[in-house]
């Protein structure tokens, strides 16, 4: 190995090395903006939490009889299945913005990392000994491969993701539909 190709070996590790680190710094990044958003989600959720209850504990007061406790019950059991949907909903919504920057993240990083690996081999094929092109030509076959089988299980997590999205909002709608007849009743 001459001293350029070295050089050059070198120079590729430093380059992997920022890249990696910049990846980390994002993928924390995502994550510490996520963990804020679902501590706000939180926070304003035992605010609206402790403000039910207290209405609902001065209610109780001003019931007079087993019809009001009854409506008072009904009020309550409502609210609370309006109030766990909206935050089911919410919890969703941050949960899957930040996968989908997670998925962007290794997507990004792996089709970096696959244009590295096929830069590398086309210098790597340049400074080859004659008769070392099979070897190459079989790397390059692999890594296109790979290529592939990661392009293959992104549009898999894709349509998953997608079914659950959907699965979700189907379920959270049939929820809230059951939930407005009875509003309706009082």
């Amino acid at each position: 190995m001459n001293m350029n190709a070295f050089a050059n070996t070198n120079e590729q590790f430093g380059d992997l090395s920022k890249t990696t680190i910049d990846t980390a710094m994002k993928f924390a990044q995502v994550g510490i903006s996520s963990a804020e958003q679902l501590f706000a989600l939180n926070v304003e959720a035992v605010k609206v939490g402790m403000d039910v209850t207290t209405k609902n504990a001065k209610a109780v007061t001003s019931v007079k009889d087993p019809e009001g406790m009854n409506v008072l019950r009904t009020n309550a059991t409502e609210t609370g299945l309006e109030f766990m949907m909206g935050y089911s909903k919410n919890f969703y919504a941050a949960t899957s913005a930040a996968q989908a920057q997670y998925s962007a993240l290794i997507e990004d990083g792996m089709s970096k990392l696959q244009l590295s690996m096929g830069e590398t081999l086309d210098k790597a094929a340049k400074n080859a000994p004659t008769g070392s092109e099979a070897f190459v030509n079989a790397m390059k076959n692999g890594l296109a491969a790979s290529a592939a089988a990661s392009d293959s299980m992104s549009k898999a997590a894709k349509q998953a993701n997608s079914f659950a999205d959907t699965a979700f909002k189907n379920v959270t709608d049939t929820a809230e539909k059951a939930t407005k007849p009875a509003a309706k009743r009082k």
